[in-house]
């Protein structure tokens, strides 16, 4: 079965597994989807797969009606023209700040030098943390394991995602914050909000019903 005549943008990576299950259960086939690793455009079913990040970016040019993303990627890219219709309440992770173990090199950094040195896959969710709470903080984008930055000295901090905080945990970091908590949310573009009103209001029903 097809998703209805739209066209849904479905995260891979993290996300991807619940994200299947989810539309298996509203009745969208993903057997193709799941036996093809590198396929990205299944258009029999109206899915084309991506990484999370581009998901706001083919919703909003209307490349995909609807998508599936982490509340994460709209708060970096919050500049995208899409309507966020739904907490689908999985994926759930949070977004922390996080340093070395033992004395807080940020403390240190803030009161000798009155900035810290962050590293991010987040610097404008981390930018808008900091100058929340009043602190200055120089922002590194990294691309790669954020973990490795704090250690080698090239930051005095990270602002990164986490499930479980194993992976901190193992690399000799410990929270310091919590920032926010992030699930996985259903987008649209709003021109298809408006010319496929029934069809997305139907997928909105179906998903709540699952």
């Amino acid at each position: 079965m097809s998703a209805n005549g739209l066209t849904i943008a479905v995260p891979r990576g993290a996300l991807f597994k619940q994200t299947l299950d989810l539309l298996d259960a509203i009745g969208v086939e993903t057997g193709e989807v799941r036996a093809n690793d590198r396929k990205l455009l299944f258009r029999d079913v109206g899915l084309v797969t991506m990484r999370p990040s581009d998901v706001p970016t083919y919703v909003e040019a209307g490349a995909a009606d609807v998508g599936i993303t982490g509340k994460d990627v709209l708060m970096e890219q919050s500049e995208r023209e899409v309507y966020e219709l739904l907490d689908l309440g999985y994926g759930t992770c949070t977004m922390v700040l996080a340093s070395v173990a033992g004395d807080d090199p940020m403390e240190e950094a803030r009161r000798r030098l009155g900035i810290m040195r962050i590293a991010t896959k987040y610097p404008k969710i981390a930018a808008r943390h900091f100058a929340a709470t009043g602190r200055q903080a120089e922002m590194v984008e990294v691309k790669g394991s954020v973990e490795l930055a704090p250690l080698t000295g090239l930051v005095d901090g990270i602002v990164d995602l986490t499930a479980t905080g194993t992976t901190l945990r193992e690399n000799g970091l410990v929270v310091r914050e919590e920032i926010v908590t992030v699930t996985a949310r259903l987008i649209a573009n709003p021109v298809a909000h408006k010319l496929k009103a029934a069809a997305i209001d139907e997928l909105l029903e179906r998903v709540r019903a699952a």
